[in-house]
């Protein structure tokens, strides 16, 4: 890393911590990562691959906090994880093959519905309503989360806010379903990670650097929606599905 100048690296660090403070919590940390890594100078390609080994260090950091604050329900995710892992391979090696451009209008759509949806529903996730398993349960959220997994791998904005929204259709409060979706993620970050590994589309000094930042951030941005609670999360939600949208839409035009 001698070529790394001092300001680099403090940015890269500083643009990670702050991408994964707002991803521990809600997801859409992507918004800041990727254009930070961009900007450093890397080319797309390689910008996703390195963004992926960043964020897999993200999402393991706070799914571990969730997990230690009692906040993912092991019993549904555990049937969940390799879904979301195997959905993500097939995403990631789709992607090499089919532009991923296409699906950019109905991910607005999608996130609009899920945003509207939160907002008039207004008692949606502030209190966990979830009771417990069912075979049709398991089985149905066993294929959103290959889905979203595939999703992920294929396309991958607003991965989080989609994986988070439908744990709180499911019944837990946004903090439960924070902790979910975090588990989730880090399986289809995992999937997407060796991917770009094979295709070796990473790099690896920039990813690191980080990923150390995305470590700290996840850290402390887990802490603060575990102590806050429901009350705290859903308006963050809020706020970064919209800003999903706008970024989404402003690519388009």
């Amino acid at each position: 890393m001698h070529h790394l100048t001092v300001g680099m690296l403090s940015f890269l660090f500083i643009s990670g911590f702050i991408a994964s403070f707002v991803d521990s919590t809600v997801g859409g940390g992507g918004l800041i990562s990727l254009p930070a890594l961009l900007f450093s100078g890397l080319p797309p390609a390689l910008a996703l691959g390195t963004n992926k080994l960043a964020s897999t260090c993200s999402s393991l950091t706070s799914t571990l906090s969730y997990f230690r604050s009692g906040k993912v329900d092991m019993r549904l995710v555990r049937y969940l994880l390799p879904m979301s892992l195997l959905g993500s391979i097939g995403g990631a090696e789709l992607v090499r093959h089919i532009p991923s451009g296409f699906l950019r209008p109905m991910v607005v759509v999608m996130l609009m519905v899920v945003t509207v949806y939160t907002v008039v529903k207004r008692d949606i996730g502030k209190t966990s309503t979830y009771r417990g398993l069912t075979r049709g349960m398991v089985a149905a959220a066993a294929g959103v989360a290959f889905a979203i997994g595939f999703y992920d791998g294929f396309f991958g904005p607003g991965t989080g806010s989609f994986l988070i929204f439908a744990f709180v259709l499911i019944g837990f409060d946004y903090v439960q379903a924070s902790g979910n979706a975090k588990a989730l993620n880090f399986a289809s970050n995992v999937g997407g990670l060796a991917t770009f590994a094979v295709l070796h589309a990473i790099q690896w000094e920039y990813g690191v650097l980080m990923g150390a930042g995305m470590v700290a951030g996840a850290i402390a941005g887990s802490a603060v929606a575990i102590r806050n609670g429901a009350a705290y999360v859903k308006p963050i939600f809020i706020c970064v599905t919209l800003l999903l949208i706008g970024k989404q839409l402003w690519t388009m035009l």
